[in-house]
């Protein structure tokens, strides 16, 4: 059976090839009984349109291009489904690639991506070879930076302070009477958010008189999370409090906790980061700060689709992460 074309989406539903391009392109600007007989007629018919035709002509593939470091982490899913949702009312489809916090796999994707001819990039963090971004402004391609908040005028970012939302973190928990802290980051190595948790925390430790804050690494699941809550727990002056660098490695200091025979929060406090829906369903229930994750992927579709269409470079946003007190964080025993 010969592949159906535009000329026979139209003859069926009885309009012109314009109307169909229109009605596939722009949908808003055909009358509603028009679109749905052109969207039965492709129905009917199986028809696919040919978008590398479209590209040919429009100099644009109608597709957008996300690295992000892991399916694993329910953050970054609920961040792209926004971003996701955002683009497809606009008729525009979003590839995703990961890199699982490994620089080269991240520089072969954006690399695949670009080649595949997509209309603009969504990339997670700043930290990567000078190279990439020398490339994306060599080949003048729009690209957003989510999840941090730079001063550098190089680059647009959507995303929050990290080393202020930690300091902010620290501060609460000393309010709470915490004098004992330690802390679970992810890996700092190529993950600048991290890194800024980390350094946000340290130096705010200082400035209250603190201890040096002992800071274990750790990759971001719940083993781990576990695994790392018991070499702090186990080894040296135990913490009266430990503040992680997300939800889930809290989850697993939780574990961890609980098998050493520890309450939480009579004998231990810990507090969490980024409140996806883990954070209200342990028990106790997380204190946590709430990552804007939502409006960021929201304002990365409009960000991004304005930047293509006018070739206007739009401004970077700062979002507030907000302070999420719940059950876990209590003064420290006396």
């Amino acid at each position: 059976m010969p592949t159906p074309t535009l000329e026979d989406v139209a003859r069926h539903a009885g309009v012109s090839t314009a109307t169909v391009s229109r009605a596939i392109n722009t949908p808003d600007r055909v009358q509603e009984q028009t679109r749905l007989r052109v969207e039965a007629a492709i129905k009917t018919l199986s028809y696919t349109p040919n978008f590398g035709g479209q590209a040919l002509a429009s100099r644009r593939t109608n597709t957008v291009g996300a690295v992000i470091p892991t399916m694993d982490n329910a953050i970054f899913g609920q961040a792209l489904q926004v971003l996701e949702e955002s683009l497809a009312r606009e008729g525009v489809t979003l590839l995703v690639a990961t890199s699982q916090y490994n620089r080269e796999r991240e520089e072969a994707q954006v690399r695949a991506l670009v080649g595949r001819g997509v209309d603009g990039l969504i990339l997670i963090g700043a930290e990567r070879p000078p190279a990439i971004y020398d490339m994306l402004d060599q080949r003048e391609l729009p690209y957003v930076i989510l999840w941090v908040s730079s001063g550098e005028g190089r680059h647009v970012t959507i995303g929050f302070d990290n080393d202020a939302a930690a300091r902010m973190v620290v501060q609460r928990v000393y309010d709470a009477g915490h004098r004992k802290i330690a802390m679970i980051v992810g890996v700092n190595a190529g993950n600048d958010r991290a890194m800024k948790r980390a350094e946000g925390a340290r130096k705010m430790c200082a400035e209250l008189g603190l201890p040096a804050l002992r800071i274990v690494e750790s990759s971001y699941t719940l083993e781990a999370g576990e695994y790392a809550a018991q070499q702090i727990l186990s080894n040296g002056e135990r913490p009266t409090a430990i503040i992680c660098g997300n939800d889930v490695l809290a989850a697993g200091a939780i574990f961890a906790a609980r098998k050493l025979g520890l309450d939480v929060p009579r004998d231990l406090s810990i507090v969490g980061f980024d409140d996806i829906d883990l954070a209200r369903v342990t028990l106790p229930p997380l204190t946590t700060v709430r990552v804007p994750h939502r409006r960021m992927g929201r304002t990365a579709a409009r960000h991004i689709l304005d930047w293509i269409r006018s070739d206007q470079r739009p401004d970077s946003v700062v979002y507030d992460a907000e302070w999420v007190e719940r059950q876990s964080l209590a003064p420290p025993a006396m």
